[in-house]
C-alpha cells in the first residue's frame, strides 16, 4: 500500500498492522547491568508482537488519527443536557501552573496555603452565586454532588427523628436521569411526578403525592426540556409545608447564572456541574467536579473536606460537624476547581450575566430557525436548550431521529443528544451554548433543515448515513453487547 493509501485507510488500519519487522522509533542501547529476577515461568510468553514503526511513521499515524477526532475545538458540539462548549485556554494555563499542579495531595496545610486560599474563595463565590452559604467542593462530579446532597437530607431527617417515616423522594419526569438513580442509591423510594401539557410539573399530581412520608422533592431547574418551571416558588412552599426538603439539580445553571439564586427561591440544597457553567473539561470519563451548596441548617452534614479560614488568615482543610464523609480520596478535583475559579474571577458578575443571556438567546434563535421543519412538543420560549422531535419525519418519511443524527455527521456536525428526555418521542435535544456564534447556530440550523428536506426527497441517503466518516453506521447494539476489546492478529 502506498503512503497516501495508508493515510487514507488509517481509520481501519491499526498500528499493529502497519510498519515492518525491525523498524524502530528510537535506538536503545543494550542493558549491561544487573537484571532483576524474571517473573515466574508460568507468567512468561515466548514472544509479544508489538508494532514496529519508525519515529516518522508513528508521528504521522497519531497525527492522522487526531484529525479524525471531533471536539469543541473542532466545531459545534450541541449535546443537549451535557453543555459541551469551548472553554478559554487561559483557565487551563492557570490550573496547570507548577505551584498548583505540583502540589502533593498529602502536603500539610501550611505548605499549600495558596491553593487553599483559592479553594476558600471559590466556596465563597459559589455561595454568593447560588444564595446558599454552606459549600463543599469535594464531590467529583454532578452525580456525586447529588448523592452528597441527598445523604445530607438523610442526615437532617435522622437528626430531627423522622427518617424512619419519610422514605419517599419525589422526582419529576423531566428531571435529569441521575436524580431518581441518586435517590434510590441513597436508600429512598422514588415517586415520579408527571409533567403537564406545557412541560411544567403537574401541580395537582405533586399535591396528591406529598405526604408525611416524603423526604424531599428533587427538581432540575431549568428542566431537561429546556424550560423554566414557572410555578417553582409555589412548589417549594408546598414541599416545605409538607415537612419535606427541596433539592435543586443546578446542572443547568448556565441558563440562569447571575440572574437567579436557588437559595432565594427556597431550596435547601443544590449541586452544580462546573463543566456546564464554569469553564471546566467534560467528557472522556473525567475529571469532574460537582460542588454542593446548602443552607446553614444543612451545613453540619457537608461532605469532607471543606476549606476554612482562621482568624489569623490561615487556611485549613476541615470536616463538618456531622459530615456525610468523604466521597473520594484527597480534596477533590482541584485542577477542575481552579479552572472554575479562574473563569469566575476573569468574567466577573457582568460576564456571568452575559453568559446566561447568550445561552438563552442562542437556544431560542435555534428554536425559531428550525420551528417549521421539526415538531416542537413544548412550543414555548426555552432557556439553555431546546427539545425538538423527529416524529414528523418518522411519520411522513420513515426517517428516524437516529437517521437524522447520522445525517448530521455527513454535514460536518456532531449530533445532539437523541432519544432523551424519555418523555419526548423521537427526541432531539439541542444545546448551542453561549459560546457559539450566530453564524455557527445558523449553519447548524441550515444542516438540520437540509436533513428535513432530504428526508422527503432521498430518505435512503439518511438510512445509510454517515457515508463521509472514517467508519460508517455501526451496529451499536451488537457493539455494546459483544464488544471487541483487544487486537488479534490477522489470520
Amino acid at each position: 500500500m502506498s503512503v497516501a493509501g495508508q493515510n487514507a485507510d488509517i481509520g481501519s488500519t491499526l498500528a499493529f498492522d502497519r510498519g515492518a519487522p525491525g523498524r524502530r522509533a528510537v535506538a536503545v542501547p543494550r542493558w549491561e547491568g544487573e537484571t532483576a529476577a524474571l517473573p515466574p515461568a508460568n507468567l512468561l510468553r515466548e514472544g509479544v508482537r508489538l508494532p514496529e514503526m519508525s519515529q516518522g511513521e508513528i508521528v504521522r499515524y497519531y497525527t492522522a488519527l487526531s484529525t479524525r477526532n471531533f471536539g469543541v475545538d473542532s466545531g459545534p458540539y450541541l449535546l443537549g443536557s451535557c453543555t459541551m462548549k469551548y472553554n478559554p485556554k487561559v483557565d487551563d494555563l492557570i490550573a496547570t501552573m507548577p505551584s498548583f499542579a505540583m502540589a502533593h495531595p498529602l502536603a500539610p496545610d501550611e505548605e499549600i496555603q495558596g491553593t487553599l486560599g483559592v479553594l476558600y474563595d471559590l466556596q465563597r463565590c459559589l455561595a454568593e452565586i447560588t444564595g446558599l452559604p454552606a459549600v463543599s467542593l469535594a464531590p467529583a462530579a454532578g452525580a456525586q454532588g447529588e448523592l452528597a446532597g441527598v445523604l445530607m437530607i438523610k442526615k437532617a431527617l435522622e437528626a430531627r427523628g423522622d427518617l424512619a417515616q419519610r422514605r419517599r423522594i419525589l422526582v419529576p419526569d423531566s428531571a435529569h436521569g441521575t436524580n431518581p438513580a441518586t435517590a434510590a442509591m441513597a436508600g429512598f423510594e422514588v415517586t415520579e411526578i408527571p409533567s403537564g401539557p406545557d412541560g411544567d410539573v403537574d401541580f395537582a399530581a405533586l399535591e396528591a403525592a406529598l405526604g408525611d412520608d416524603v423526604a424531599a422533592f428533587m427538581i432540575t431547574l431549568p428542566n431537561t426540556l429546556g424550560l423554566w418551571e414557572r410555578d417553582i416558588e409555589r412548589i417549594i412552599e408546598k414541599v416545605h409545608a409538607a415537612g419535606a426538603l427541596a433539592y435543586g439539580d443546578g446542572a443547568n445553571l448556565n441558563a440562569i447564572v447571575g440572574r437567579m439564586r436557588h437559595g432565594d427561591l427556597g431550596f435547601d440544597v443544590v449541586h452544580l456541574n462546573l463543566h456546564k457553567t464554569f469553564s471546566t473539561p467534560h467528557g472522556g470519563g473525567g475529571p469532574g467536579a460537582g460542588p454542593v451548596c446548602a443552607t446553614p441548617a444543612l451545613a453540619p452534614y457537608l461532605p469532607a473536606p471543606i476549606v476554612t479560614r482562621d482568624e489569623d488568615g490561615t487556611y485549613a482543610f476541615a470536616r463538618a460537624e456531622d459530615s456525610v464523609g468523604r466521597l473520594q480520596q484527597f480534596a477533590g478535583s482541584v485542577g477542575v476547581l481552579l479552572r472554575a475559579y479562574a473563569y469566575i474571577r476573569t468574567v466577573g458578575i457582568d460576564g456571568l450575566v452575559q453568559t446566561s443571556g447568550n445561552a438563552v438567546l442562542n437556544a431560542n434563535y435555534l428554536r425559531n430557525l428550525m420551528h417549521d421543519y421539526y415538531d416542537l412538543p413544548y412550543d414555548r420560549p426555552v432557556m439553555h436548550e431546546v427539545v425538538f422531535a423527529g416524529t414528523r419525519q418518522k411519520r411522513e418519511d420513515n426517517v428516524r431521529t437516529y437517521d437524522i443524527a447520522k445525517g448530521l455527521i455527513d454535514r460536518g456536525f456532531h449530533p445532539p443528544t437523541v432519544y432523551f428526555p424519555l418523555i419526548v418521542e423521537e427526541a432531539l435535544m439541542i444545546e448551542p451554548t453561549e459560546t457559539e456564534s450566530r453564524e455557527a447556530v445558523e449553519a447548524f440550523a441550515a444542516a438540520m433543515i437540509d436533513i428535513a428536506q432530504t428526508a422527503k426527497s432521498d430518505p435512503d441517503s439518511l438510512h445509510n448515513a454517515p457515508r463521509t466518516s472514517p467508519i460508517g453506521r455501526l451496529d451499536e447494539t451488537a457493539a455494546a453487547r459483544r464488544p471487541v476489546l483487544r487486537w488479534q492478529p490477522k489470520a
